[in-house]
């Protein structure tokens, strides 16, 4: 994985079919997506239960780019080695989800994937600032997580401070939730450059039929583009 500012579109398969994963995750890369994004729930943490290490190891084989697991669990730390194992590139844990987020990003480092740290709308910069020689990501929520299909909520101010704080280290912004061609240009101005989309992909579309995939992905990719005055 080399690192680029560049805005990647991660589409997240919470809202693709769920009984079609590897077909769905094809169709995607091949019509433009940058990395896929898996939406790991517990039911516990956040109000929803999805998927395991053993959902991921089976749509491996099917990703030829990146697979950005973000864990909304909690306890964290017992299943990192089991994601990494299953071919994670990126594992995002939450600030919220336990008292020791050091030690989680230290254990997913040993693993060799990536390491990235999730924040909650209602959770501030406060304590990022000494962990940024351990990430690769910062993911900020624009949801509350949980559900898929939420509204957004403006973030902005927090990530242009975010990219304040995190100056030339190669760490990347992502944004998930809510993430739509209107939404995409006010976290790309505000210094994101991976934006998480799930149903403003997958809408009007199928892995059979994934045409609107690919359109859906170059509206959401040029609206934030767009914004920072990048010339296609």
């Amino acid at each position: 994985m080399s690192f680029s500012r560049s805005i990647k579109i991660a589409p997240s398969i919470l809202a693709a079919d769920f009984a079609n994963f590897g077909a769905e995750c094809r169709a995607i890369e091949d019509q433009g997506a940058d990395w896929v994004h898996v939406d790991v729930m517990d039911g516990h943490f956040v109000p929803n239960i999805t998927f395991g290490p053993a959902t991921c190891a089976a749509i491996r084989p099917h990703i030829r780019g990146v697979m950005d697991v973000h864990l909304m669990i909690a306890p964290v730390d017992p299943y990192v080695e089991g994601f990494a194992k299953a071919g994670a590139d990126i594992i995002t844990a939450h600030m919220e989800a336990g008292p020791h987020i050091h030690r989680t990003l230290q254990a997913i480092r040993v693993t060799g994937a990536k390491a990235g740290l999730a924040l909650n709308p209602g959770t501030g910069l406060d304590g990022v600032e000494n962990l940024l020689d351990l990430l690769d990501l910062v993911c900020v929520m624009t949801v509350n997580p949980g559900f898929g299909g939420q509204a957004f909520i403006d973030m902005s101010d927090k990530v242009h401070r975010l990219r304040a704080l995190i100056g030339d280290r190669p760490i990347h912004i992502e944004i998930d939730g809510g993430i739509t061609p209107d939404t995409a240009p006010i976290m790309a101005r505000a210094g994101a450059d991976v934006l998480v989309a799930g149903s403003a992909v997958f809408k009007g579309g199928s892995a059979a039929e994934p045409a609107a995939y690919g359109a859906n992905i170059r509206n959401i990719r040029a609206a934030a583009e767009a914004a920072l005055g990048v010339v296609v």
